[in-house]
């Protein structure tokens, strides 16, 4: 596998989600939580899909409960939740692993592609974004703190 349109997520509500049907656009890639410091991200990552989706960014959000428990609700509970207080109208996912033996396929490959901080492959924590170009090549890695708005330069260049 060698770029992420040879990968496959599946919706919050169950469907499965080719990642092939985005190619030729950029994608920002987010492992999301409900009860998180960073939750109200949500709000960064919705304004952003508001501004730039029209001009074909992807912002893909994956709930994860490895970090503190803090997402333990079902898929249905996060939708709920990231609509009501956030408007989150961007696509969210099922909920997965991104660390250890049941990560998800596509986020071994994301954090091997672009290592954290000293060259770690985990993921530290929730809300660590990924952005990946219209090559479907992995631009650069965020960390958990970087406020999606401090995003926007490296997404318009993304954007082309």
């Amino acid at each position: 596998m060698h770029t992420i349109y040879d990968f496959e997520a599946q919706s919050i509500d169950g469907k499965p989600v080719a990642l092939e049907q985005f190619r030729g656009r950029p994608m920002l890639i987010v492992n999301t939580a409900s009860a998180c410091g960073f939750t109200p991200q949500f709000g960064g990552l919705e304004q952003l899909h508001q501004t730039y989706g029209a001009r074909g960014l992807v912002v893909l959000g994956f709930p994860c409960n490895q970090f503190g428990s803090q997402d333990p609700g079902s898929n249905e509970d996060i939708a709920t939740f990231c609509q009501r207080n956030f408007g989150v109208s961007f696509p969210m996912m099922s909920k997965i692993d991104v660390n250890g033996p049941e990560a998800h396929p596509l986020y071994q490959w994301l954090s091997a592609e672009a290592p954290g901080l000293l060259g770690s492959k985990a993921i530290k924590w929730n809300f660590t974004k990924f952005l990946v170009g219209k090559d479907g090549t992995v631009i650069k890695r965020y960390a958990p703190q970087d406020a999606p708005e401090k995003l926007a330069k490296d997404i318009e260049a993304a954007l082309g």
